[in-house]
C-alpha cells in the first residue's frame, strides 16, 4: 500500500485515466483503476480505497449512480470529474455524498491540492453523506454569539466541538460532511462578521487557494450547494433564520444571538 493508503480512478478516457494514475501515484498513494462504473464499484469495494476519483460520464452507468452505490459502502474521499459545467451536477455530485467536484481540463497539481487538503481534515466516521461525525455531547445552554466553552462555539442552542469535530442541535447530533463542517465552523467564529463567498471557498478548499488564486463561479456555486444542504439539516427557517443569514450579492453571516 502506499504512503497515503489506497486511490482509485474511475475514467473511461485511456488518457485522462493514465494521467490521473501517475498524479495519485506520485502524490504517494497506490493506485488501481476501471474503465466503467460497474467495475469501478467492485475495485472500490475490494480495495477499500481511500480516495476515489470519479467521471461523470462513463459508458455503462453515469457517475452519480457510482457514487450512490460506493457510499452505500464506503466513506472513501470522492472527487468527480467532468467535462460540464453546469449548476445541477454540481448541486448532485455534493448532495450525493461527494467531497469535491473539479470541471475538466483540470490542473493536475490544483487536483493533488484538493485532495492534500482533504486528507488534513479527518472523517470521524461514516454515513449516508459522509459526516464528520455520529455522536456529539450535549448541547447545552445556548451561550452569547460565538463564544466558547473549551472546544466548543455554542449559538442559539447549537453546539459545535472543534476537536471532536461533532454538533449537536437542541442536544440532537447532525450528520455533517467535512465540508459543511468547515463552513458552520467559520461562520460560527465569525461572530456575525460577513463572510464573502470567496471567503468561503477558501475554507473548504484549504491552503492551496491562498489570497490571490482565481475563485471561479463553480467554485461559489460549490459554496452555495454546501450551504443550501446546512440549512436542510438545521431545518433552517428560510424567512426567520436562526443561524445563516445570506448577505445579498457578498456571502453568508450569523444570525443573531435569540434570547431564550
Amino acid at each position: 500500500m502506499g504512503d497515503l493508503g489506497v486511490a482509485v480512478v474511475i475514467e473511461d478516457d485511456v488518457d485522462v485515466r493514465n494521467l490521473l494514475d501517475a498524479v495519485l501515484q506520485q502524490a504517494g498513494f497506490e493506485v488501481h483503476s476501471a474503465g466503467t462504473g460497474r467495475d469501478g464499484v467492485d475495485v472500490a469495494r475490494q480495495r477499500q480505497a481511500n480516495v476515489i476519483t470519479l467521471d461523470v460520464g462513463l459508458p455503462d452507468i453515469d457517475g452519480f449512480e457510482v457514487l450512490r452505490r460506493i457510499r452505500q459502502f464506503s466513506d472513501a474521499y470522492i472527487v468527480m470529474l467532468t467535462g460540464r459545467d453546469e449548476e445541477l451536477d454540481t448541486i448532485t455530485a455534493l448532495q450525493g455524498g461527494a467531497d469535491d467536484y473539479i470541471v475538466k481540463p483540470f490542473r493536475p497539481r490544483e487536483l493533488r491540492a484538493r485532495i492534500t487538503a482533504m486528507l488534513r481534515r479527518p472523517r470521524v466516521s461514516s454515513g449516508d453523506d459522509a459526516p464528520s461525525s455520529a455522536e456529539s455531547g450535549p448541547a447545552g445552554s445556548a451561550a452569547p454569539s460565538g463564544s466558547r466553552r473549551g472546544t466548543v462555539l455554542q449559538h442559539n442552542g447549537l453546539a459545535l466541538d472543534t476537536e471532536t469535530r461533532t454538533v449537536a442541535l437542541g442536544g440532537t447530533p447532525l450528520g455533517l460532511t467535512r465540508s459543511e463542517f468547515d463552513l458552520l465552523h467559520e461562520l460560527l467564529k465569525g461572530t456575525g462578521a460577513v463572510r464573502t463567498r470567496a471567503d468561503l471557498v477558501r475554507v473548504v478548499r484549504g491552503e492551496y487557494y491562498g489570497e490571490d488564486t482565481y475563485i471561479s463561479e463553480a467554485d461559489e456555486r460549490a459554496v452555495e450547494v454546501h450551504i443550501g444542504n446546512l440549512r436542510r439539516k438545521l431545518r433552517e427557517d428560510p424567512q426567520d433564520p436562526r443561524w445563516l443569514v445570506t448577505v445579498r450579492g457578498v456571502g453568508y453571516r450569523l444570525a443573531p444571538k435569540r434570547a431564550e
